[in-house]
């Protein structure tokens, strides 16, 4: 089997394919890869990441913008591709506001390119990255796959918008898509853009982190372990759906302030600064997991003390934790 993954330096794309490499570890298994290694945050962490799955014979990779479709192209070529898994993107809900172009050429153009680039190789199935952004502001939780969508700002209305054409793909292809829409993803080998990234970071920096909202936030935080796990299931079931759409989420919203307490406690202190709501952020997350349990079975989710515990020790005993 041989599935294609691209921005695999990403936290969600290296999380995952080290964890089909450890669990296919074969002649018969063949993971092809992709990233660019974009500076939107530390290209030092991706590289990290890439040299440690390139440990793995049946690892190939090749730097690759997606905004580069003959590239694309040119990789794939001949290459037999069961399944696909597309995280590229450019992440970053406060960025889409200094650098709104960067969103349309990469999450919306660079979007169409792969799918256009891979639905001519006849993958059995298509798993691309949405967003729990997409459903912005709400009052009406848990948010279920059905409702309605508000998006709040460019990187929201991108992940919409790949939606909807994935959706005109599925119509006209014997391929299956599954979009995921990813819920605060955290764990080890963190992004450092993000709130539990950010603070390791300004703790290793001894400088003040701001807590926007004065910490009025809650997030549905979901354990990487748990996303990897799922997306294996996911790639073994069969589909009855053309198109499906899955919250990934634990289903648990958790405050901020938790969270922050918790690793200022056990992994280190930094002096902190209550800044006021920024416009962008929508205050709380909390999705629905039922439907994408219904289709995996039985799963359950890690207590989100046992994965702050999980990701503090990564922090504390890696040597790359220096980097955040």
């Amino acid at each position: 089997m041989n599935i294609f993954i691209t921005g695999v330096a990403g936290f969600i794309g290296f999380n995952f394919a080290l964890n089909q490499l450890k669990i296919h570890n074969t002649k018969n298994f063949r993971i092809y890869a992709i990233d660019n290694f974009d500076n939107y945050y530390s290209t030092k962490i991706k590289k990290i990441r890439v040299n440690q799955l390139k440990s793995y014979k049946n690892f190939i990779f090749k730097n690759i913008d997606i905004k580069n479709k003959k590239k694309l192209i040119l990789f794939l070529k001949s290459k037999k591709i069961d399944k696909v898994y597309h995280f590229a993107a450019q992440a970053g809900v406060r960025y889409s506001a200094i650098n709104p172009k960067k969103y349309i050429d990469v999450n919306i153009k660079g979007f169409i390119n792969v799918m256009d680039a891979t639905i001519k190789l006849k993958p059995k199935i298509i798993f691309y990255a949405s967003s729990s952004s997409i459903y912005g502001d709400s009052k009406n939780f848990p948010l279920s796959e059905t409702n309605e969508l508000n998006p709040k700002n460019i990187y929201a209305f991108s992940k919409k918008l790949n939606e909807k054409y994935a959706d005109q793909l599925a119509k006209f292809s014997k391929t299956f898509f599954i979009g995921l829409r990813f819920f605060t993803v955290y764990g080890e080998f963190g992004r450092p853009d993000m709130y539990i990234g950010k603070l390791i970071g300004k703790i290793n920096k001894k400088k003040v982190f701001e807590i926007n909202n004065r910490g009025n936030h809650s997030r549905d935080f979901t354990y990487i372990g748990d996303v990897c796990k799922i997306l294996d299931k996911l790639s073994k079931i069969k589909l009855k759906s053309r198109h499906t759409i899955l919250n990934i989420c634990s289903n648990n919203p958790v405050n901020i302030l938790k969270i922050s307490d918790r690793i200022l406690k056990d992994y280190g202190h930094t002096k902190i600064k209550y800044i006021k709501l920024n416009s962008l952020d929508v205050l709380k997350t909390h999705g629905d997991n039922k439907k994408v349990k219904k289709l995996i079975g039985k799963f359950k989710f890690t207590n989100i003390n046992d994965g702050l515990n999980k990701t503090i020790h990564w922090f504390k005993e890696s040597k790359f934790a220096k980097y955040y």
